[in-house]
């Protein structure tokens, strides 16, 4: 994508993506696609390490419904992170709950640190996923679980046109990768009892559903909160995203591996 300057996560984008998935969330399903990832594994009692913590609703969430015990939520976006510390006293979790402002890189955090690490739709952002698994197995005990939601690639090399105007109008630094390249990934490194779930189908039809509200039932309020220009653009960005998830080029998928024991 060049020299383009990409789009932060501001107020008026933050306003827009939480009326569509629920206060703390920015990506699609809330609560019930992080439900949905983690099924099967259980949180009750157990360290948790959220990479790209966002607003802080999944972290909210591991809490208070899956009863995990110290929940820790890394994010590179310094006011998000005070996003997240002010949900995290909304829902008196303080205690429960630790977030942590991160440069790029590899995680700062010793061997065998975590029970669980998780991320909703973050790792998109991170380009070298084989590291990033490299890391994750890294620092989760023996017999730990990876499990995550992820934006992925549906194709290999080049996007169609299509992908890649929806792309250029998203304007986010994302640095995609084909379910082949996060298999390699987490079989190199290790990891046992590897899943990769694909998830097009169901995305196909929420994202019309999105359209459809940012158009119709949200489009007065969302309009007099970030004004209607802002809100125009980002209706034409779903047009574009909606195109190529059709075309099967951006694939929203679950992720998950065990660290053997």
């Amino acid at each position: 994508m060049g020299d383009q300057e990409y789009q932060e996560y501001d107020d008026n984008l933050i306003a827009l993506l939480e009326s569509l998935w629920g206060e703390g969330f920015m990506s699609p399903g809330g609560t019930e696609e992080v439900d949905r990832y983690l099924h099967g594994v259980k949180l009750e009692g157990l360290s948790v390490l959220d990479i790209g913590c966002g607003l802080g609703g999944v972290d909210i969430h591991l809490i208070k419904h899956h009863r995990a015990a110290l929940v820790t939520g890394i994010d590179v976006n310094p006011s998000l992170i005070e996003r997240c510390n002010l949900l995290a006293r909304k829902f008196k979790v303080e205690t429960q709950s630790k977030f942590i402002c991160v440069d790029p890189g590899p995680l700062e955090f010793d061997d065998a640190s975590f029970d669980i690490v998780t991320s909703k739709d973050s790792i998109i952002h991170i380009p070298d996923k084989q590291a990033l698994a490299n890391d994750v197995y890294r620092v989760l005990e023996p017999g730990g679980w990876f499990v995550a939601s992820d934006w992925l690639a549906g194709y290999e090399g080049e996007p169609s046109a299509e992908m890649q105007a929806y792309l250029v109008a998203e304007g986010l630094d994302f640095g995609l990768a084909s379910a082949k390249t996060y298999l390699r990934a987490l079989q190199g490194t290790g990891f046992a009892d590897i899943e990769i779930l694909d998830r097009n189908d169901w995305y196909r039809q929420q994202a019309r559903l999105e359209r459809e509200q940012l158009g119709g039932v949200l489009y007065a309020g969302l309009s007099s909160k970030v004004g209607s220009e802002f809100l125009e653009h980002e209706i034409k960005v779903w047009d574009k995203l909606i195109i190529a998830i059709d075309q099967g080029q951006l694939r929203p998928a679950h992720l998950r591996g065990r660290k053997p024991a």
